[in-house]
């Protein structure tokens, strides 16, 4: 007779492209969190928390197709209903955008005119996964629908800033760089691109930052050879039809009134890119009226990301301190945020244009880079641990948790076995405890606790010498009723 096999045991693995945060992580991301969300209050936007799931058809941008389903999201699709037909398809949301263009059709007659709100959670996407590239992170949004002025754009710009200070990046660190797609669409008029030739254009034009001027104009034209000998084929424009486009990627000017007048020149006589300058021109006057002046926001024609996808402004938040990369190369930090105005979104749902602008932060981007400035991570410290000496008086080490909890106080009360009281300072060395209380049966009948500084005692350890030792010990006793005092004055040390 076969022998029965065991089941198999489930490995105890993440699936591909997904993490897990623990404890000290996940504190950092909320405190960040929390500082925005106060800064998205105090500017009269409320937060909207929507569902994880959405139908394929209201994300709208990876519509499931017969032979790819999933493609770019997380599909499936609901079991048919009997008489019903087919089931929805239905995905795991993307990005933080598409459900707020649904939110803004479905509840129209309920919310107000324009709508701010602030969005922040995970989104997911089914996208091969790569180094610091995973399926699931998440995003942190703040978005006005309906107001068509560009006195909104300046408003999220504005929010952006006090956004990033809130969260720890000091002023000098960062820089919101603001362009106008209107401008570019000018430029594009003034250089005779065709419609069909536009596309590729644009994504030309978004390598700038790395090949240079001299670069772009060989992929606008006739092609580049890369550094490994592949050949790049050129767009195919004229030389006439490069100047304008070139013009437009140098204009940088050495303050916004001189970039904007370089700008004028670029869109030559195009009605369109000189609506995109003045646009410009006003979301710098109102910034400046602020107080948000060249030190915190630019003009800068060089910013060209996502430019299919936008209608008017766009802005891109980059942090400018330098790091050292894996090579142990200096360089800038880079973006952090970008958003724009996209007043075509809606309109899918209701067939009427809608205006709308927002911002999105790299939540994990951001984390990353108030780890390198040293900011980031300062409140993971661990619970206060009240240690066990004796089982029977369980009741009073709760008490004593209890108090300092009522106090203010992250404490805990050790669960493991306490027959072995060095496995209960291990815990509490691994657990980032800053204190430990001790209290035996001799301290109980004197009504007395010994306070143990963890922190100090570490620090004697290895750097203190015996004399060091003895005048500044880590262990200390005090009264009972001294407890919430004792351990208040050391951690503030």
């Amino acid at each position: 007779m076969a022998k029965d096999l065991k089941p198999r045991r489930p490995r105890a693995e993440t699936p591909k492209g997904f993490r897990d945060y623990f404890g000290a992580e996940v504190t950092a991301r909320q405190t960040m969190l929390d500082r925005i969300a106060q800064v998205y209050h105090r500017h009269g936007f409320d937060a909207l928390e929507t569902s994880g799931v959405e139908t394929v058809e209201a994300l709208g941008r990876f519509l499931p197709d017969v032979d790819r389903p999933n493609a770019g999201v997380f599909a499936w699709q609901e079991e048919a209903v009997p008489g019903g037909g087919s089931g929805d398809w239905l995905a795991l949301r993307y990005d933080l955008t598409a459900p707020l263009a649904r939110v803004a059709a479905q509840y129209r007659n309920d919310l107000p005119s324009p709508y701010r709100r602030y969005a922040m959670g995970p989104v997911w996407r089914n996208e091969k996964p790569g180094p610091g590239r995973f399926r699931q992170f998440y995003q942190c949004d703040a978005d006005t629908v309906g107001a068509a002025s560009v006195a909104a754009d300046a408003e999220i710009i504005a929010m952006l800033a006090d956004a990033l200070e809130a969260a720890g990046i000091e002023r000098g660190d960062y820089l919101v760089r603001v362009n106008n797609r209107k401008v570019l669409n000018g430029v594009l008029e003034a250089a005779r691109v065709a419609e069909a030739q536009a596309a590729d254009v644009l994504r030309q034009v978004d390598k700038f930052d790395k090949f240079g001027e001299a670069g772009v104009r060989q992929l606008l034209t006739t092609g580049r050879t890369d550094d490994s000998g592949a050949v790049i084929a050129g767009v195919g424009l004229a030389d006439d039809q490069v100047g304008p486009v070139l013009a437009f990627l140098t204009s940088k000017g050495a303050d916004n009134a001189a970039t904007l007048a370089n700008l004028g020149a670029a869109v030559g006589g195009s009605s369109l890119g000189a609506e995109g300058i003045d646009e410009l021109s006003q979301i710098a006057g109102m910034l400046a009226a602020m107080g948000y002046g060249p030190d915190r926001v630019v003009v800068d024609p060089s910013v060209v990301r996502g430019l299919g996808y936008y209608t008017g402004p766009v802005f891109e938040a980059e942090l400018t301190f330098e790091i050292l990369d894996e090579k142990g190369r200096k360089r800038q930090f880079g973006s952090v945020a970008g958003g724009g105005r996209y007043d075509d979104l809606v309109e899918r749902f209701t067939g009427q244009k809608v205006p709308a602008t927002g911002v999105s932060i790299g939540v994990d981007r951001l984390l990353a880079a108030l780890r390198e400035k040293g900011v980031a991570g300062a409140e993971a410290q661990g619970p206060v641990v009240v240690t066990v000496m004796d089982r029977d008086r369980m009741a009073d080490y709760h008490a004593m948790a209890a108090e300092l909890r009522a106090a203010g106080i992250r404490a805990e009360v050790y669960l493991g076995n306490p027959k072995n009281f060095g496995n209960q300072l291990k815990y509490a060395d691994k657990r980032g405890a800053p204190v430990a209380i001790i209290q035996g049966a001799d301290e109980a009948a004197r009504g007395v606790l010994q306070v143990k500084d963890l922190v100090l005692g570490a620090r004697i350890a290895t750097q203190a010498s015996v004399e060091e030792w003895k005048s500044q010990p880590a262990q200390v006793e005090c009264p009972r009723e001294a407890l919430v005092e004792t351990v208040t004055e050391i951690l503030s040390r």
